[in-house]
């Protein structure tokens, strides 16, 4: 058997071609979204797949530099009380948590927006963290 050596990639491990959220994902039943994390000179993001959730099922906190963002799907009530003979889909709630970066990122700055299925949680730059102009210094 051979075993390949982790490979740093931004933000993730690979091994086999899979990250190592995707494995984990699959272990947990499918349950946790796809994300992709952003950087800029001026801020962060978390782009989290979510469709089919409203904003008010979404919780996210931060605690001791760990980003939580969490939703709550409670399945609708049928009236009529049918009963599935088959079913594929169902829209369960996911728990995902990021480490932010203490030095880095203003904690108390953190906004949200949920728009066409994507949950996208920005983390601002403190502004010591933001690339500075270079000094140019004269010649005498």
């Amino acid at each position: 058997m051979i075993i390949k050596k982790l490979e740093m990639q931004p933000a993730f491990y690979r091994q086999n071609g899979r990250t190592i959220a995707s494995l984990l994902n699959e272990i947990n039943g499918g349950n946790l979204p796809a994300v992709n994390i952003l950087e800029n000179d001026v801020n962060f993001a978390v782009e989290v797949v979510a469709p089919g959730y409203s904003k008010e099922e979404f919780q996210i906190d931060i605690s001791n530099n760990q980003l939580t963002v969490e939703a709550v799907k409670k399945e609708a009530e049928d009236p009529e009380n049918n009963k599935y003979t088959h079913r594929e889909f169902a829209t369960k709630g996911f728990s995902r948590k990021f480490n932010i970066p203490e030095k880095l990122a203003d904690t108390e700055a953190i906004t949200a927006k949920y728009e066409n299925g994507i949950l996208t949680v920005t983390i601002p730059k403190k502004e010591e963290a933001k690339p500075k102009e270079p000094k140019v210094i004269a010649v005498s």
